[in-house]
């Protein structure tokens, strides 16, 4: 019984994260889509690699600047899972 009560104790005090978290180690994730280059986009964005990460950037200097996150559906291979997956990391 001592034991049971001291194992509750304990997982009282164990952190709990989740999975797709926007922070490592207490920093929070942003990215600037605005600003960044192809490798941050890349590095920083789930579901973004090195080719959509290339797109992007195309894009932004054809149209300008991202008014929206949500702009970032008009470039080719980016949908709207994508930028609810980053909604949080995504600045402008």
């Amino acid at each position: 019984m001592l034991h049971t009560i001291v194992l509750i104790a304990a997982l009282c005090f164990v952190p709990v994260g989740h999975a797709g978290s926007d922070q490592h180690e207490g920093i929070e994730i942003t990215v600037n889509i605005n600003t960044a280059n192809a490798e941050e986009l890349d590095k920083l964005l789930i579901g973004i690699g090195p080719d959509k990460a290339s797109s992007i950037i195309e894009y932004r200097d054809t149209h300008g600047q991202f008014a929206t996150a949500d702009e970032l559906e008009n470039v080719k291979g980016v949908g709207a899972a994508t930028v609810a997956k980053n909604r949080e990391r995504i600045k402008l």
